[in-house]
């Protein structure tokens, strides 16, 4: 079985990390993943290891690579464009759509033109994605199939495995809080900026690292803010830190006794909060859907109440002040991902769903 894979952007965020574990899991079970994309934002090194890679813009390239590889389904992510392409091509398989875009107004124009394809299923990341998608079209059933980690990669590594003299380097007398992501609005790096302010106003034994942002769009804009309020010697900025080496940045933060902060203000599901508490790493979150879906409050993070700073601050510091606490979260973190989100949990339901779809498509073109 060979299916693809089409987004736009191929970027180093949780749909590329999902599919990355997917498409690894998919091998072992007889099914190859292809992908194709239109735009390259950096996140080509976390793919290019595991399936082959399409990269172009071009119409009739794309059409081609269609009609070429003879591919028992494709999926298609948050792209409008790609029903036009597997229109053209000829298509005749079946279509899944996934729809990861948690904002309405961004989401809507990739669900209006689903006539033209008919495709057979919408699959998304969580229940609150659930809600947010079933706004916008009662057509088509719609499957939770939540993002997994590949936890013999994201794991805790023992003393002796983690590499100190890479970036970025531990400062042993400092409490670090991870902020991992794209530097764009609904990531919202402002407040971030605002609670390393307002800590380090209060505190000398706290450093923030912000992993990534190089190809970010606002990455101009938080390197300013960022040397405007001379934040530079608490917050240290990693643009590039590749996809390999971020189970070794979390066991730095697991060592240190800190935890990982989020600031965002919408997400269809959030993978860098499974990879943080897969290894060990206790989250600190909004108290919004779907983070309250992945993130226990009190057991494996804190969850703090609209874009508040303040209780941010708190909660930070309840973890990293109270290190039997961070400990005891830093295992039950473990234990939730296996049980909930490891990938030989999640992929397998995107299996049987695969295996129905495409085995049910051929029976009925048999039939008729």
């Amino acid at each position: 079985m060979k299916v693809l894979v089409i987004w736009h952007l191929l970027s180093v965020g949780g749909v590329n990390a999902g599919w990355r574990n997917r498409s690894i899991y998919f091998k072992k079970h007889g099914i190859d993943t292809e992908f194709l994309y239109t735009t390259d934002l950096g996140g080509l090194h976390i793919m290019e290891d595991v399936a082959p890679v399409y990269l172009t813009k071009d119409e009739n390239e794309i059409i081609g690579i269609i009609q070429s590889n003879d591919y028992d389904a494709i999926i298609v992510i948050d792209t409008k464009d790609a029903y036009t392409w597997i229109r053209k091509a000829g298509f005749a398989g079946p279509v899944i759509i996934e729809a990861h875009t948690p904002e309405i107004i961004k989401l809507q124009p990739h669900l209006k033109s689903l006539k033209a394809i008919k495709p057979i299923t919408i699959v998304v990341p969580s229940n609150y994605q659930k809600r947010v998608v079933s706004i916008l079209t009662e057509s088509k059933p719609v499957e939770v199939i939540y993002n997994g980690v590949d936890q013999s990669f994201f794991s805790p590594l023992l003393e002796r495995e983690i590499d100190y003299s890479s970036e970025p380097i531990l400062d042993t007398e400092k409490k670090i809080i991870g902020w991992i992501g794209c530097l764009d609005e609904r990531k919202n790096w402002q407040m971030l900026l605002k609670v390393a302010k307002r800590i380090k106003k209060e505190r000398k034994d706290i450093e923030f690292w912000v992993i990534g942002g190089a190809q970010s769009v606002q990455r101009a804009e938080f390197a300013a803010k960022w040397q405007e309020e001379s934040l530079s010697d608490i917050v240290k900025w990693h643009p590039i830190i590749p996809y390999h080496q971020m189970p070794n940045v979390y066991a730095k933060i697991r060592k240190s006794g800190g935890c990982t902060l989020a600031t965002t203000k919408s997400e269809s599901f959030g993978n860098t909060f499974i990879e943080s508490m897969a290894c060990g790493v206790p989250v600190v979150a909004p108290n919004m859907m779907p983070v309250t879906e992945l993130v226990l409050k009190e057991k494996t993070g804190m969850l703090y109440y609209g874009q508040k700073v303040d209780d941010a601050v708190k909660k930070l510091y309840s973890i990293i002040d109270a290190p039997e606490l961070q400990q005891q979260m830093s295992r039950a973190a473990i234990q939730h991902v296996k049980q909930h989100f490891a990938i030989e949990v999640v992929a397998d339901q995107y299996l049987d769903l695969l295996y129905e779809i495409i085995y049910r498509d051929r029976l009925r073109g048999d039939q008729s």
